[in-house]
């Protein structure tokens, strides 16, 4: 029989509806959850891992280039590596810093690298022979101290193309860029591939950000995926008989011992050539066949014309059990 409502039961799914109720169950399984369109193409863990053995290696590389270089203590090391947009690249950089571009070739793209003056500084005052002390904050470096912090600039470049060999790129320092270069180096919503290191340079701190397109990104991803499989090499039909074969004609030392019950330290002193010395166990008692120091069977001492022999009785127990 079909349910009519009434004017008061009409009016009361009214008000719930537009109070945000809906007087009924909760729909199991159907939560609505907001889209974060800036979420897209984030890294994945395993992807996260293999972009961070890369430049974990990157870095250990940099220290050791740049205070080879500097015969000062230097260390980097790898803080984040994550993928976010260029606008929140651009919000990340200080307002005074030093900013320059690297050209990868053969892919025709750029990346840029930003370097805190904290630690910039300390890197002119140690080329310029000082020993890292750190200039005043507050102004941009100048264009001689630019030309000075170039050639760390190069060292960067170098090991990044060490580290990224297995896309075959050349990393070329270009030049430093000014902030407002910066601004149109790439659209707002494009994303990267954002690197961050910390740097120590003579108890100075700062932070080294390495920003590449996801287009770059992207192809070391797949060619890591690519290098991590093991293609397994096909054995030859006749490779089991010919490993066969060079273990068969392969020497190994043989041991026969026996266990003697304990002698009196007089008895060996009184010891002269052509004497005999007398063992406290049997004649018969059967000795231990190492092979290789290995204890594998038990045997005898035996004769065969000219040569000693060793008569094998059984393999060793233990070698019985391991073997079922």
């Amino acid at each position: 029989m079909e349910k009519v409502l009434n004017q008061e039961e009409i009016d009361a799914l009214l008000r719930r509806t537009h109070s945000g109720s809906g007087g009924g169950e909760k729909s199991q399984g159907s939560a609505v959850t907001l889209w974060d369109v800036q979420r897209t193409g984030q890294i994945r863990r395993e992807e996260v891992q293999s972009i961070s053995s890369l430049h974990e290696a990157f870095a250990r590389s940099l220290t050791h280039a740049v205070g080879a270089y500097l015969r000062i203590g230097f260390t980097a090391a790898l803080v984040s590596a994550e993928h976010i947009t260029y606008g929140e690249v651009l919000t990340r950089i200080p307002e005074i810093s030093y900013l320059a571009t690297c050209k990868l070739s053969p892919l025709d793209e750029t990346a840029l690298v930003q370097l805190d003056l904290a630690v910039a500084f300390p890197l002119i005052d140690v080329l310029l022979g000082g020993e890292g002390s750190s200039n005043p904050a507050g102004r941009q470096i100048t264009e001689i101290e630019e030309q000075v912090l170039e050639t760390i600039m190069r060292i960067i470049c170098r090991e990044l193309q060490n580290a990224w060999q297995v896309l075959n790129l050349e990393f070329e320092f270009e030049q430093r860029q000014q902030p407002e270069q910066i601004q149109r180096h790439m659209s707002s919503e494009d994303k990267t591939l954002s690197l961050n290191f910390d740097l120590t340079v003579a108890e100075n701190h700062g932070t080294l950000n390495l920003i590449f397109p996801t287009s770059v990104s992207n192809a070391l991803l797949r060619k890591l995926a690519t290098s991590q499989v093991r293609v397994k090499r096909k054995a030859r039909p006749d490779a089991e008989q010919r490993l066969r074969n060079h273990l068969l004609s392969s020497p190994f030392r043989l041991d026969l011992e026996t266990q003697i019950g304990g002698l009196a330290l007089r008895e060996l002193m009184s010891l002269s050539p052509g004497q005999l010395l007398l063992l406290k166990c049997p004649a018969r008692q059967p000795a231990a066949l190492r092979v290789g120091g290995y204890e594998l069977f038990v045997a005898t001492v035996a004769r065969r014309g000219h040569r000693r022999a060793a008569q094998v009785l059984q393999r060793c127990a233990e070698i019985e059990r391991k073997s079922t």
